[in-house]
């Protein structure tokens, strides 16, 4: 017979990580998926238009496509400080435009808007499903998927015979998914979503729905050490923060949030974006349920941290040249430590020891991310949750190839190095 396989920690971690992204296809799917788990270890689900609980427990509230859940521990005070785990949940894609059902020359398409900043070419070719929410006249919000539907088929060798030498997509001309052919009878996009949620079609009155890849995830490479995937920009931060918070003690001496925010690719402007007022709205009716005025709320962020996690590049081995000389994140070598001379990232040498504090707690490696001198950094929520809120801030995120794409590539020792970090960083001080 052959020998047992020994199931590890960290093969345990990326089997229900991949099975997370999978019942995560847009922000929407996230938030209920987070809140769904949450809910099965028995934190409360709270309705933001309801009175909250002022004495202790484990509670998440959602918004649209973002979620945010604490641990409200025994002893908590006025001034007791907050620990946020901050991530979002949204990821470069496509969004259905209104009147989406179109047709050109015998197919069936589907009209699509650019969502954030994908890389179109990885797009191409790729067994596609709609999903997100449809509004319903009653006033109900219904979460949707199709499964395998669309393809963005691209343009063939013959017909575009110097396509090698670098593709060039037109937005709107080119990106247009195709979902059957024209037949007999009208076919209607929204009609289709419809019988997938349940509901007749001419109840429909609003829908936010996008593209998703329905690939699984895979695990591959020489010793199995590498990770494929979908949405790993920003789920692999938010699955972090679920599993961290599933950890976090009842008895700790800070409350612990994990707050995943919607919007973060297209800028993070909105009501459940983290430019817009959601964290800040739950921290102080927090606060307020511990006895807090406004002194000593002030007082709690003054003593709080906001670990910003989203993903980072690693080095790539084919296009070096892009890469800090000096600073050089790999694959394998850990979660990053994401600093910006020009603040497009938060951390600071205070945050930076924190950060390296955590991971020595944690017992994992860490290594530091900044761009090229030549080559505009990203950014992401971290500065704009401290300048909101005040509160000391450090950005980091596990190392990627190929992000933005429909496709994305990590090292499963990052993934899990980063969901430890994330545990240690809400374990009592």
């Amino acid at each position: 017979m052959p020998a047992a396989t020994t199931v590890t920690p960290t093969d345990a971690y990326i089997e229900d990580f991949a099975a997370f992204v999978q019942a995560s296809p847009s922000s929407y799917h996230a938030a209920a998926e987070v809140a769904r788990r949450l809910e099965a270890a028995g934190f409360d689900r709270l309705d933001e238009t309801a009175e909250w609980p002022a004495a202790p427990g484990r509670r998440v509230v959602v918004r649209d496509g973002a979620v945010i859940a604490w641990v409200h521990p025994e002893g908590a005070g006025p001034v007791t400080p907050f620990r946020v785990l901050g991530a979002h949940t949204d990821s470069p894609s496509f969004k259905l435009k209104p009147n989406p059902s179109t047709t050109g020359d015998g197919v069936l398409q589907a009209g699509v808007e650019v969502y954030g900043g994908p890389l179109l070419n990885s797009w191409l070719d790729r067994e596609l499903e709609l999903a997100g929410r449809i509004a319903t006249d009653d006033g109900e919000l219904h979460l949707v998927r199709t499964g395998p539907m669309l393809r963005i088929p691209q343009l063939a060798i013959h017909l575009d015979r110097e396509v090698n030498k670098g593709l060039t997509l037109d937005k709107q001309r080119h990106t247009q998914p195709v979902w059957g052919v024209v037949g007999g009878e009208d076919a209607d996009l929204l009609a289709e979503l419809a019988r997938f949620a349940g509901v007749p079609g001419a109840t429909i009155v609003g829908h936010d729905v996008l593209v998703a890849d329905t690939q699984a995830p895979a695990r591959f490479g020489r010793s199995g050490e590498l990770f494929a995937s979908g949405r790993m920009d920003n789920l692999s931060s938010v699955y972090a923060g679920l599993v961290a918070l599933l950890a976090a003690p009842v008895d700790g001496g800070h409350v612990s949030v994990l707050a995943a925010f919607d919007h973060e690719e297209l800028g993070s402007e909105s009501r459940s974006g983290a430019s817009g007022p959601m964290l800040e709205d739950v921290l102080v009716r927090i606060a307020a349920g511990l006895g807090a005025g406004d002194d000593e709320r002030r007082r709690a962020f003054a003593a709080s941290w906001i670990l910003s996690s989203d993903a980072g590049h690693a080095v790539h081995p084919n296009y070096p040249e892009r890469h800090d000389p000096a600073n050089r994140p790999v694959l394998g070598g850990g979660p990053l430590l994401k600093l910006n001379a020009n603040q497009r990232y938060a951390s600071d040498a205070v945050g930076s020891a924190l950060w390296s504090g955590v991971c020595r707690q944690a017992g994992v490696p860490t290594q530091p991310f900044v761009s090229n001198n030549a080559i505009p950094c990203g950014s992401t929520i971290g500065p704009l949750a401290a300048t909101r809120l005040g509160i000391r801030t450090v950005d980091v995120g596990v190392p990627l190839l190929s992000m933005h794409s429909a496709r994305e590539l990590a090292h499963v020792d990052d993934l899990a190095a980063l969901g430890a970090a994330v545990t240690a960083f809400f374990a009592p001080a």
